[in-house]
């Protein structure tokens, strides 16, 4: 039954993510937090982490991730097929139909009105990851104990130098992760 129920969810997942994997993230966060509690918040954050890490697109390698471990290898691969069947049909017909009618004014209209959206559900997917970056599962709050300055360090320093250098944001995550290896065992973290 809870293969079933992950092949279902990672199916919703596949056929209500518009824009990627990033607007995804929502909706993955509510199916595997908030939903069914598969994943707590903490998890969550670090499944974005490893599916952003590892090479293919970031829905399907969370899909994979949480089904390897909630079903093992069967679990893998039901909570990937969920994933991936939505898109393969729905890209198949637009396909067809976006050669056939790609000239139509009504066509143009939809596609630059799902914009906003998309930039919406990647914005809120961003901001749930940085709270719980800078304060924790518990979220905001006004007490700067619970405040992780070596993150917003972090962070900003990350932003910086992807915005003035450019260099590949693998680089990037790595330093961090390695600057947070070496804070954490310096006992700062």
């Amino acid at each position: 039954m809870e293969l079933l129920q992950l092949f279902i969810s990672f199916f919703l997942i596949g056929l209500l993510s518009f824009g990627g994997g990033y607007a995804a993230m929502p909706l993955i966060q509510n199916q595997v937090v908030e939903l069914h509690g598969w994943l707590s918040m903490t998890e969550f954050t670090d499944l974005v982490t490893i599916a952003e890490m590892t090479p293919g697109p970031i829905a399907i390698n969370a899909a994979t991730f949480v089904g390897t471990r909630l079903g093992g290898l069967p679990g893998a691969l039901i909570a990937t097929l969920g994933c991936v069947l939505p898109s393969f049909f729905i890209v198949l017909s637009l396909a067809y139909f976006y050669f056939k009618y790609r000239n139509l004014s009504i066509v143009k209209g939809v596609l630059e009105g799902l914009r906003p959206a998309i930039i919406a559900m990647i914005a809120s997917a961003g901001l749930s990851i940085l709270i719980l970056a800078f304060w924790g599962e518990q979220g905001i709050s006004i007490n700067l104990r619970n405040f992780d300055i070596l993150a917003f360090i972090l962070f900003l320093s990350g932003l910086f130098v992807l915005r003035k250098w450019k260099p590949s944001p693998i680089i990037v995550m790595l330093g961090c992760g390695i600057i947070g290896i070496i804070a954490h065992l310096l006992g700062f973290y």
